[in-house]
């Protein structure tokens, strides 16, 4: 089912109107049923912009408090719209890394969320700035028809979106290499001085979800070579699982300490 010509008038009218987001969710919700949206706008790494969603106030700490904390980094949708990935409509599960629902944000992050299923538009606004309108489901997933009615629309959203987010500040690049600098120091402080510059690539894309298999591919070494260095990195850091190597990457990211 499309878009009826009254809610592109709808969205015509509201362009760079403070209600936009609104009437795109209620036309997206006009075709394909979903229980929740959340618009984010990606510069660099910096923190996520959140540019509307329709939470109650405690899955807004969730979705969004938190998620700015520092988890959005290990968010595929984030990863998505930061390297280069072709804009459209993607389901999560097409972007993520191969073990991403065994992985460890998955676990202690997304999974509390409850959700059944999230697909996103990625919308390039311009050089600095990509947009993802995220619809969530709690209990089904998206069907291939419905998936199709969404895909249909997407000339109409990636249109209205690109005019209606034109002019949105974002961040300096100065400030946008600071918060490249204090992404990098995170990763770098996880067993700095004890970690070998390869154990830390391993950490790193270990938290973002990839197997041993899809890690040695991305680093050229074979997957029982993966293996013995995460061996190596437990060892070193004194912990035993991926929790608590989650658990160290958000204290490094935070300056918190560890929880035990």
């Amino acid at each position: 089912m499309p878009i009826s010509n009254a809610k592109v008038g709808e969205i015509i009218e509201h362009l760079e109107s403070e209600l936009l987001p609104e009437i795109l969710a209620s036309a997206l919700k006009s075709i394909v049923e979903f229980d929740f949206v959340v618009i984010f706008g990606y510069v660099g790494s910096s923190r996520p912009l959140a540019l509307y969603d329709d939470f109650t106030p405690a899955r807004r700490v969730m979705h969004v408090d938190d998620y700015q904390e520092g988890p959005y980094l290990l968010d595929p949708f984030f990863l998505a719209a930061t390297a280069g990935i072709l804009p459209g409509l993607w389901r999560l599960s097409e972007i993520a890394p191969d073990r991403f629902y065994q992985g460890e944000y998955f676990r202690s992050y997304y999974d509390q969320t409850g959700l059944a299923e999230e697909v996103g538009f990625l919308v390039n606004i311009h050089e600095n700035l990509t947009i993802v309108i995220s619809l969530m489901r709690r209990t089904r997933k998206f069907s291939k028809l419905e998936m199709k009615a969404l895909r249909s629309v997407w000339p109409i959203i990636d249109a209205a979106c690109r005019r209606h987010w034109r002019d949105t500040e974002t961040e300096a690049p100065e400030a946008n290499a600071v918060a490249d600098i204090t992404i990098e120091r995170a990763f770098r402080g996880i067993g700095e001085g004890v970690l070998t510059p390869r154990e830390r690539e391993v950490v790193e894309l270990t938290l973002r979800g990839h197997s041993a298999d899809a890690l040695g591919a991305l680093l050229g070494i074979s997957s029982g070579t993966v293996r013995i260095h995460r061996k190596n990195i437990y060892t070193k850091l004194r912990i035993r699982s991926q929790g608590e190597l989650f658990s160290v990457f958000i204290s490094a990211l935070t300056g918190s300490p560890a929880k035990d």
